[in-house]
């Protein structure tokens, strides 16, 4: 025959419980910290990305139609408007291609100490019509 418990037992027990929420709870609060530095990161990577494809398709409109001003500036000046330093840059007048490398910022982070950097690079080609061919 099964003996029922004891009042005693019953309150040794319950302490048990408030150790495992209590657990719970700290383990609950370190994933969510976590997955906001995550989102942290990925949101600075399309901010890359996008100033990374802006800058390459100013380059490329400069090589296109040129209008005298160094297509490296002009890619440092749209990364810099997009939240971006620019820190490479394979566009040279009078070619048709332009490769952009931009870097951004992160920090803040809450789990990780420091300041880590995020890096996108685009690329861009001045496809010029070509003239029919001549009779």
């Amino acid at each position: 025959m099964i003996q029922p418990r004891s009042t005693e037992s019953w309150r040794r027990q319950r302490g048990s419980v408030s150790v495992v929420v209590a657990a719970v709870l700290v383990l609950a609060l370190v994933l969510s910290i976590g997955v906001a530095d995550v989102a942290r990161v990925l949101v600075a990577r399309s901010h890359a990305r996008t100033a990374a494809d802006a800058a390459a398709l100013a380059v490329a409109q400069e090589l296109a139609l040129p209008t005298g001003t160094d297509p490296a500036e002009i890619a440092a000046g749209y990364a810099e408007r997009n939240g971006a330093d620019l820190t490479g840059c394979a566009c040279e007048t009078g070619s048709l291609e332009a490769t952009v490398t931009v870097s951004v910022l992160v920090e803040g982070f809450l789990l990780v100490t420091g300041v880590r950097t995020v890096t996108a690079r685009a690329r861009a080609v001045v496809d010029l019509p070509t003239p029919p061919p001549s009779p």
